[in-house]
């Protein structure tokens, strides 16, 4: 595959490279070839489609190991509660999560699940939500996702200010976390600050300019604060973003 000069060689080299490789229950020379054909054709519909369904066989492989070699360990426990919140079985994967802080009270990222979780649930219980995010917070201060979804709780509650708050923390704590921005502008915008919304709002539709939310929330805070011309043309990449997404929503169908 490395040597082959030949696009076709090359690609058709790398499909029975990973087919081999799975049938033969070899995980890495499978994941070579995989990242290969993603390297060197990363549109190809069937390369996708290989991956999709390769990946989804290697993960389940490794699951299956860590259920063989290692059934009690906190990655295990973990693996089986993902399972189950990823069903919907909310009591069995808040069970699990539970257990998992009862062998280790300091594990990241479960007190944030367990908040996710009543998030989730219908009707939603915020109040415990946010302790369990607060919880995670107190273990791991620069986890950006719990966060925002203290933002995301209080912005559903209608506390704009608690919210800008937690979004900007997040922002600051993962300045790649496109969302966080968006979040934050509409928390000011909804709170009546307008002039604070547009620098964050800048930097999302920078990030993301496909997204028509974040020019439509851009262009109302450029009106609000009097600058006409831009709010205009922020309205008119809207049309544009929703244009594009509808299109696309069309020829996928």
């Amino acid at each position: 595959m490395a040597r082959t000069a030949g696009e076709a060689t090359k690609y058709e080299s790398a499909m029975l490279a990973a087919r081999c490789a799975m049938s033969l229950d070899q995980s890495q020379t499978a994941a070579q070839a995989l990242l290969l054909l993603q390297r060197e054709f990363p549109r190809d519909p069937e390369v996708l489609y290989t991956l999709t369904h390769f990946y989804s066989e290697l993960a389940s492989r490794a699951s299956q190991e860590l259920a063989a070699v290692a059934p009690s360990s906190p990655q295990a426990e973990k693996l089986e509660a993902e399972a189950f919140e990823a069903q919907g079985n909310w009591d069995k994967a808040m069970a699990q999560y539970r257990k998992i802080l009862e062998q280790d009270s300091k594990q990241l990222e479960i007190h944030y699940r367990l908040g996710r979780i009543f998030l989730s649930k219908n009707p939603p219980e915020p109040a415990e939500a946010v302790k369990e995010l607060q919880e995670e917070l107190k273990i791991d201060p620069t986890n950006a996702s719990a966060e925002f979804m203290l933002g995301e709780t209080a912005r559903q509650m209608g506390q704009w200010d608690v919210a800008a708050n937690h979004f900007a923390r997040a922002s600051k704590l993962d300045e790649g976390f496109a969302e966080a921005y968006l979040a934050l502008g509409m928390s000011l915008n909804s709170a009546g600050k307008f002039s604070d919304a547009i620098a964050p709002l800048e930097r999302y539709v920078k990030m993301q300019p496909q997204d028509a939310a974040g020019h439509y929330q851009l262009g109302t805070a450029y009106a609000r604060v009097g600058r006409k011309g831009e709010a205009e043309r922020q309205i008119e990449l809207q049309r544009q973003a929703t244009t594009e997404s509808q299109g696309a929503d069309r020829h996928s169908k």
